[in-house]
This record gives C-alpha cells, sequence and structure tokens, in this order.
C-alpha cells in the first residue's frame, strides 16, 4: 500500500479522483434503473434492450467528439453544458411515458450528451503526478471506480423497489448534475488546458494499442452489459410487471467488489505483454461458471473471483494508451475506447434482452461468455504490441506545441 500513500502526497489528486467518481456515479444506477423503467412501461425486456442500445450509441458518438471539443472549447465549458442537458432529459425519460420510438429518441439523447468525465480525468492523470506514480493512479482509478458498481446498483435497485423507478431515475440525474458540479469547479480542470489535436478526427486509431484497446473494450464491457441483464432476470419476481429484487443488486454490488479488491492487489503492477490476457482470462472462468447455478451464494462466490480481473483490465488499458500516445491526442484516444465500450453495451444489451425473452436468464448468462471468450482471443493475438512497462515510468511521446499550465 506504500505506493497508495505516495499518490496522496500529491496535491488535489484525491479531491479529483473522489469528485470524478461522485460524476460517474448515475452510470452505475442508469443500465438497471433503464432496465426495470421499460420493462415496467412496455412490460417486455427486448423493449428495454432496445432503449438501452440507442442510449449506448448515443455516448458512443458523443466520445470522441465531446472529447475533442474540450480541446477547442476547453473542459469546464463542455462538462458544464452536457451535464445540464444530460440529466435533463434523464428526468424527462422518467416522469413522461411516451411511445418507444419517442422514448428511444430520448434515450439516444441521454447519451449524446454524455459529459466526458473519463476522457477528462484520464487526460489530467498523468499532468497531476509524477512518471512512476502514473500506473499505480491509473490502478486505483479503475479499483475506486468499482464502488460505482458496488453501491450503484445497490441503490438503484433500492430506491426502484421503494419509491419506484422514476424516483431512481432522478436520484441518478441529481448524482450527475451535482456530483458533476464539484469535479468541473476543481482547481486542476480549470489549470490544465488539452492543446487541439492537429491531426485529424480519427487519426488517433491508427496507433495499434488503440485498436487494440478499442477492440477488446468493446467486447469486455458488452459481455458486463449481458451478465448484468442476466442478474436482473434471475430475481425478478415471477408476476410480469413488477419490481427486482434486491438480490440482484446484491450479486451485482459483488462482482464489482471483486473488481475493487483485485484492482487494489493486482491492477498497479506494471503492464507485461500477457497482462490482459491473463486478466480477461479470470474475469472468462467467473463468468462461465455462472451457468452451474443461478443459486444467489454460487453467483456471489463466482463473480467475486470473475471481478478480481475486472479493474486490472481496465488499469492495463489506461497504462497502454497513457505510455503510447501524445497528450493532445489522449482525450481522443480514451473517446474512442469509451466508443467501443459503449457500442459493447448496447451489443450486449440487445442481444441479452432477446436472449431473456427466448430462453430466461441463463441466455443472457451464455451471451456474456461468449463475449468475454472473444476478448480474450484478441488480447492473445495482440501482444505483440503491447508494451512492456516492467521497470519502466509511464511516459507519454513527446510532441512540439503542448500547451500545460503547470500545478503548483
Amino acid at each position: 500500500m506504500g505506493i497508495y500513500r505516495e499518490l496522496a502526497r500529491n496535491e488535489g489528486v484525491f479531491r479529483i479522483l473522489f469528485s470524478q467518481l461522485t460524476a460517474r456515479f448515475p452510470f452505475g444506477m442508469l443500465s438497471i434503473i433503464v432496465l426495470l423503467h421499460m420493462q415496467e412501461q412496455f412490460g417486455e425486456y427486448t423493449a428495454a434492450g432496445i432503449v438501452l442500445a440507442t442510449q449506448s450509441i448515443g455516448q458512443a458518438i458523443s466520445g470522441p467528439l465531446s472529447s475533442r471539443l474540450m480541446g477547442r472549447f476547453g473542459m469546464r465549458r463542455v462538462l458544464w453544458v452536457t451535464s445540464v442537458l444530460c440529466s435533463g432529459f434523464i428526468v424527462l425519460i422518467a416522469f413522461v411515458h411516451l411511445p418507444l420510438a419517442v422514448t428511444a429518441l430520448i434515450s439516444f439523447s441521454i447519451g449524446l450528451t454524455t459529459p466526458p468525465i473519463t476522457p477528462a480525468v484520464r487526460t489530467l492523470y498523468p499532468r497531476l503526478v509524477p512518471g512512476k506514480q502514473i500506473s499505480a493512479l491509473f490502478s486505483l482509478d479503475a479499483a475506486a471506480q468499482e464502488l460505482i458498481w458496488v453501491l450503484g446498483p445497490v441503490i438503484a435497485v433500492f430506491v426502484a423497489a421503494q419509491f419506484g423507478t422514476a424516483v431512481g431515475l432522478s436520484v441518478a440525474a441529481a448524482f450527475m448534475l451535482f456530483g458533476g458540479a464539484w469535479f468541473i469547479m476543481s482547481r486542476p480542470v480549470g489549470v490544465v488546458k488539452i492543446p487541439p489535436s492537429k491531426a485529424s478526427l480519427g487519426a488517433v486509431l491508427k496507433r495499434p494499442t488503440v485498436i487494440i484497446a478499442t477492440v477488446i473494450g468493446f467486447f469486455f464491457v458488452a459481455s458486463f452489459a449481458a451478465i448484468e441483464a442476466g442478474v436482473v432476470r434471475a430475481f425478478a419476481p415471477a408476476a410480469e410487471g413488477g419490481h427486482s429484487s434486491i438480490e440482484s443488486g446484491i450479486v451485482l454490488a459483488v462482482f464489482a467488489g471483486g473488481s475493487l479488491v483485485g484492482g487494489l492487489i493486482i491492477g498497479h503492477r506494471p503492464l507485461r505483454p500477457w497482462s490482459l490476457a491473463i486478466r480477461i482470462g479470470v474475469v472468462l472462468i467467473g463468468t462461465a461458471a455462472c451457468l452451474v447455478s443461478l443459486n444467489i451464494w454460487w453467483l456471489s462466490i463466482v463473480l467475486f473471483i470473475g471481478g478480481l480481473g475486472t479493474a486490472p483490465t481496465f488499469a492495463g488499458i489506461s497504462s497502454m494508451i497513457g505510455s503510447t500516445v501524445k497528450f493532445s491526442e489522449t482525450a481522443e484516444a480514451f473517446g474512442w475506447i469509451g466508443t467501443g465500450q459503449l457500442v459493447g453495451v448496447a451489443t450486449g444489451s440487445a442481444i441479452a434482452g432477446v436472449a431473456i425473452d427466448a430462453m430466461g436468464a441463463q441466455g443472457a448468462i451464455i451471451v456474456s461468455t461468449g463475449l468475454i471468450l472473444v476478448a480474450g482471443v484478441v488480447a492473445l493475438a495482440t501482444t505483440k504490441w503491447v508494451p512492456d512497462l516492467k521497470d519502466r515510468d509511464i511516459e507519454q511521446p513527446p510532441e512540439t506545441g503542448t500547451i500545460t499550465l503547470p500545478l503548483p
């Protein structure tokens, strides 16, 4: 834990860490609440999957675009506008019952205006700590973000069960607006300037590491969307139209808890060419084991084990990008990676919704296992492009014209 104590000596690092976690907290709630809200509104999981998919498609489009806009207009301006618009659309979908097509359009708008918190903060990190501490900071971020997935599903299901899904969506919107304000007003957000990229949109995708991270992220996160839907369905009441029981939130929280533990004890280790494949393999074992039984205790145990590889995988992806992409291109790179992950959510949610209607919860688990298997195969096939960071500090490639106002 000594390396994490060293991080604490850097002024402002923990404030940035916890404020951005608060701003991103709604995303631990939204998927499950939207799933429940749409199933309640339209009476089927396929409709819920469609709505979630349109939201994810909107986010996928906005990822690289909003990241480049931060270089042109500044982080604060872009984050303020998107936070206000996105929270407003969430409240609208919560209280206004509309036809599926219109609801899907509003959901698309939620995705399109999603605040680019993740690209912003992961662009800031290399400017907040020395190179030898960046890997540990990425690891701590990946581990700490699991608090979103530990507490988010539990709070989401509890609020939905006690007060209704509309109230749950309103709570998520409040976290987005007020958590976003805390992060936006943090000093580094106004001090560090992202220089506009001189390259055209998408040019960063020519870097093999960005393509690898985007493709792996697509299948990796798609598997999570599918397993989440499967767990929710496994503990849904037999009667149509009822709320999901609290058991689904608990199981998903345990899954995220395993990721939190894995991030703290494994994620800070230097990235090696085989690291991503090994870490994804751990998640595959836990996911596949869910097919044995839908008992709450069994699911909790095997998903906790699978979770041990989750945060370390995300930390490894961040370290890979941080060591191979120039500062002016980092935000866009993380934007594209986010796009891959969000298209993965769209794909995973949609396929899982159809699989649930056809085969029940087991169908979604089969989908999740297949998706994570593909992620592992991709990681195995691309090891020669993954940098070996053992005994190396993470340093971004040099460039000219970088505009960075140093923090005190």
